[in-house]
């Protein structure tokens, strides 16, 4: 077994090179996505990493949050949807939890949180479902695979003049922003701080490692998402469209300029990202599109009681509230409440 360092990918020289030597890292595992939670959020990043002939091994990416309100705690990774553990075998995973526990206790963490922690770690804590597109090399093909209705609703946002938009100004971010605002009040939720889509925009848009799509209706912009890639694979992370719109089916066309642009550029997944269990509807949206629909757990290990517990992270108690408040107010709520989460 080769030793286990702890890393700063910030700071470490050729660290997305180094991940290149593996085939199961993500966009989650780069410097970048690092660097935005780190100074959007002022988290500190922990990176539990074992190389082996200049190739990376092992990794288990942390970050500590420390929160007067969720207690301080060990994440992997906050506000990422997916981040499995990279390890050879089910013994070099136990070897990297047992170091993350005994460093999570030495630092007084309450617990550490896995999301994707793999079929060794049991009980999950809470479950989700994963779609994963496999891209190839036509985009004929690839829209063939899709359901009748989704290539329906591609085709009724064009006969409405409805137009996609691949774009990479900050204009364009923030255009997404305000749309992004609706949304979340739409789904009784605060919204991500816009110091956050700032970041994205410098450590992720700026540096071509994502993009956004827009889609206009009358010069407006109506519907839009914000996607990331590397190592030849994309992700759809974040989606917002206008309510009013939604009959012309903005989405679906933002969606399929996104998907072209990445067969058209030689990626071979798109990763739609996690869903909840219960939400019916955007189950029924992401399996329209020709996916592959996998497990996702997180898991969730108590360092008081040294084990691995089951249960729910979904709080949503207030968000009544959050529907009726008014944007400026919303954004303000958004700015002191998303650190806190992670």
């Amino acid at each position: 077994m080769s030793s286990i360092q702890i890393i700063n990918p910030i700071y470490h020289p050729g660290w997305d090179k180094l991940l290149l030597t593996h085939t199961q890292t993500t966009f989650f595992h780069t410097a970048a996505w690092a660097k935005v939670l780190e100074r959007s959020y002022r988290y500190t990043p922990y990176y539990f990493t074992i190389i082996a002939d200049r190739r990376l091994s092992g990794l288990i990416p942390m970050m500590e949050i420390k929160s007067i309100f969720t207690d301080k705690r060990g994440v992997s990774l906050p506000f990422t949807d997916e981040c499995r553990p990279i390890t050879r075998d089910a013994g070099q995973l136990r070897e990297l939890q047992r170091q993350i526990i005994d460093y999570g206790r030495s630092a007084g963490w309450k617990h550490i949180e896995l999301r994707g922690g793999g079929r060794e770690l049991k009980p999950a804590h809470t479950a989700f479902l994963v779609h994963k597109l496999m891209l190839g090399d036509s985009p004929r093909k690839v829209f063939s695979t899709f359901r009748d209705s989704t290539q329906r609703n591609i085709k009724k946002a064009r006969r409405h003049n409805i137009v996609a938009k691949k774009e990479s100004s900050l204009a364009a971010v923030k255009k997404f922003y305000k749309l992004n605002m609706l949304t979340r009040r739409e789904h009784g939720l605060p919204p991500q701080p816009w110091r956050f889509f700032k970041k994205v925009y410098e450590y992720i848009i700026k540096k071509n490692k994502g993009f956004v799509v827009l889609a206009y209706h009358r010069n407006m912009a109506v519907a839009g998402a914000v996607y990331f890639h590397f190592n030849n694979c994309a992700i759809y992370k974040y989606g917002a469209s206008d309510k009013r719109f939604q009959h012309l089916r903005p989405n679906n066309l933002v969606m399929w300029e996104a998907v072209k642009w990445f067969v058209e550029n030689g990626y071979q997944t798109f990763n739609f990202g996690r869903t909840a269990l219960k939400h019916h509807g955007l189950l029924q949206f992401k399996r329209g599109w020709g996916t592959r629909e996998e497990t996702l757990t997180y898991q969730k290990y108590d360092l008081r009681r040294s084990r691995f517990v089951s249960g729910s992270t979904r709080i949503t108690p207030f968000y009544p509230i959050f529907r009726k408040i008014p944007l400026p107010l919303l954004s303000l709520t958004g700015r002191l409440f998303y650190r806190h989460v992670g």
